[in-house]
C-alpha cells in the first residue's frame, strides 16, 4: 500500500536518506523575503508550515529559495490540504534561531526543503487522506490546557506578555485592513470578536494573510476554536486585554473533543434565543458618526455587495409596528448571564449551559419588537427594535408599556405607524446570517419634512 511507504513523523531522524512524509498541514505561514548575504541586491524568500500525521505527533517544514520557487510552493496548498514530502533535510531544531518563532513541536527535528532535492504535492493517495483528515480537528495541545476568555478577563494585566491556549466561540469576523509601513512594506490586519458562557465578546487579532484566510473562511457564532500559543497584551486604547494570532500560534476549528462540545452547545442554545443579537448593541457606531444615507433598495443592493457589517440612515416609513399584540411578543425577559429567554416567574435559567446556574438567578425585562421600514424603492423587513433604543423610540418603560390596555397600544401604534421617520440602522448582510440581511435600529425619530425634501432629491440625483 502507499501509505505503508511513508515515514512516520515520530520515526523521522538525521540519518534517514531520501524520506518520504505525509502529513495534514495545520499551521502555515506568509511568504517573507530577506537580503541575500552572499548576493549584494538579491533577495532570498522563505516561508513555513506545520504537518500532522497522528494524534500527537507533527512537524514543522521550512523552505528557502527564490521569489518563483517559494511563491510557487506557497501557492499550491493551504491548511486543512493533505500533503507529500519526499527527500526533505531532517534537521536538528535550534530554538536559538528560526524554530524560536515556528509553532512548538513534540520532535526534535525539523524538515528543509530546497528546490533542486525536494518536492511537496498534494496527496492522491484518497486512503492516506482519509487517515490524516481527522486529525486538523485535534487540538496541538491538551484539549484541557487552556484559558476560558473569563480567565483572561480576571487575571487583567498579569497576563500581560504571556502565551497561552485558548478555547472560545467566533462571534463576529471584521472587515480586513490593508496598510502600508513606513519603509514602504504592505501589511495586513483582521480583527476577529470571540465569545464563551463567561465573556459576551473578546477581541483577537490576525496579522498573517494565512491567519486571516483561515478566519474568514469559519462561520460566526457556529465555529469553536482552540487556539495553541496565543499572545496575550494589554491594549491601553481599550483598557483591556487582547489576543494576538503569531507565527508560534495554531488555530484548531471545530476540535473534536468535549470541551469544544460542551461550548458548542452553549453557543447554539443562546444564538437561537437571540441573546448574541442583543449583545451587539455594545459595538455599534456612536449615532453622531453615521452620516450616510440610504434607500431601502440600496441598503438591500449594498448588503449584497459587501460581507461586512454597515451602518446608515434611512428616511422610511414605518409599515409594520406590531405594539397591539400579545405583550409577550412585544417585551422579553432574558436571563441576565448567558441571554436565554425565560418567563418572569422561573426562579432559575432552564439553559442547562448557563455559567451562573449555581448562583443567585438574575433576570432583565425588555422590549424585542420586529419593526418593517418602507420607501418608495421597497420595504426593510423584520427589523430589530430592542431596548435602550425602544423606551426612547416609544417614549416609555417596559413596566409603563405593560400596563397599559389595548386602546392604549393601539393608539401609540398609530402615533409612528406609516410616519415617515429618520431611522439609523445597523444592517448585518445576508452573508453573515443564513436568514438574509437583517437590521437593527439605533435611534429614530419623526423626520424634519424639509430634511427628508433635502435627502430624498439628492438621492434621486445619484
Amino acid at each position: 500500500m502507499a501509505a505503508q511507504t511513508y515515514i512516520a513523523v515520530s520515526e523521522l531522524h538525521p540519518s534517514f536518506s531520501h524520506p518520504k512524509v505525509a502529513g495534514i498541514i495545520i499551521g502555515k505561514s506568509d511568504v517573507k523575503s530577506f537580503p541575500d548575504r552572499k548576493n549584494i541586491g538579491v533577495d532570498r524568500f522563505a516561508f513555513g508550515f506545520t504537518i500532522k500525521d497522528s494524534p500527537d505527533f507533527f512537524i514543522n517544514v521550512s523552505a528557502w529559495g527564490n521569489d518563483g520557487y517559494i511563491n510557487g510552493l506557497a501557492n499550491s496548498f493551504s491548511i486543512g490540504d493533505c500533503v507529500t514530502i519526499e527527500n526533505p533535510l531532517i534537521a536538528n531544531k535550534d530554538p536559538e534561531k528560526g524554530d524560536r518563532f515556528c509553532p512548538s513541536t513534540p520532535t526534535p527535528y525539523r524538515l528543509l526543503l530546497t528546490e533542486a532535492h525536494s518536492q511537496v504535492r498534494l496527496c492522491a493517495d484518497m486512503d492516506t487522506v482519509d487517515r490524516l483528515l481527522p486529525f486538523i480537528h485535534l487540538p496541538v495541545k491538551d484539549s484541557t490546557d487552556f484559558y476560558s476568555l473569563g480567565d483572561i478577563v480576571a487575571n487583567g494585566q498579569k497576563l500581560d506578555g504571556s502565551v497561552i491556549n485558548i478555547l472560545a466561540v467566533v462571534k463576529l469576523i471584521g472587515e480586513m485592513k490593508q496598510f502600508a509601513t513606513s519603509d514602504g512594506r504592505r501589511g495586513q490586519r483582521l480583527e476577529v470578536k470571540l465569545f464563551d458562557d463567561c465573556v459576551s465578546s473578546f477581541p483577537l487579532v490576525c496579522w498573517d494573510r494565512e491567519a486571516i484566510q483561515l478566519m474568514q473562511t469559519v462561520i460566526p457564532k457556529e465555529t469553536v476554536l482552540f487556539i495553541a500559543d496565543a499572545k496575550i497584551s494589554f491594549d491601553s486604547f481599550r483598557s483591556g486585554m487582547v489576543a494576538t494570532v503569531n507565527s508560534k500560534s495554531i488555530v484548531t476549528v471545530n476540535p473534536d473533543t468535549r470541551e469544544a462540545s460542551l461550548l458548542f452547545s452553549y453557543a447554539k442554545e443562546v444564538s437561537e434565543s437571540g441573546g448574541l443579537d442583543q449583545d451587539e448593541t455594545q459595538e455599534d457606531m456612536p449615532v453622531e458618526s453615521i452620516t450616510d444615507v440610504y434607500t431601502v433598495s440600496q441598503l438591500k443592493q449594498k448588503a449584497q455587495e459587501n460581507p461586512d457589517v454597515f451602518f446608515g440612515i434611512t428616511y422610511s416609513f414605518i409599515s409594520k409596528l406590531d405594539l397591539d399584540s400579545s405583550v409577550s411578543k412585544v417585551i422579553r425577559t432574558r436571563c441576565s448571564r448567558c441571554k436565554f429567554q425565560v418567563t418572569e416567574d422561573m426562579q432559575s435559567c432552564t439553559n442547562q449551559l448557563c455559567p451562573g446556574r449555581d448562583q443567585a438567578f438574575s433576570a432583565a425585562t425588555d422590549f424585542d419588537l420586529l419593526v418593517d421600514l418602507t420607501d418608495h424603492t421597497g420595504t426593510l423587513p423584520a427589523c430589530n427594535l430592542r431596548s435602550p433604543v425602544a423606551e426612547k423610540t416609544l417614549g416609555c418603560t417596559t413596566e409603563e408599556f405593560a400596563s397599559l390596555n389595548d386602546d392604549e397600544r393601539t393608539a401609540m401604534k398609530w402615533t409612528f405607524l406609516l410616519e415617515r421617520c429618520k431611522v439609523y440602522v445597523k444592517i448585518l448582510p445576508s452573508a453573515k446570517r443564513k436568514s438574509g440581511i437583517q437590521g437593527s435600529i439605533l435611534a429614530g425619530s419623526l423626520a424634519d419634512p424639509g430634511e427628508v425634501k433635502q435627502h430624498m432629491s439628492a438621492l434621486q440625483r445619484l
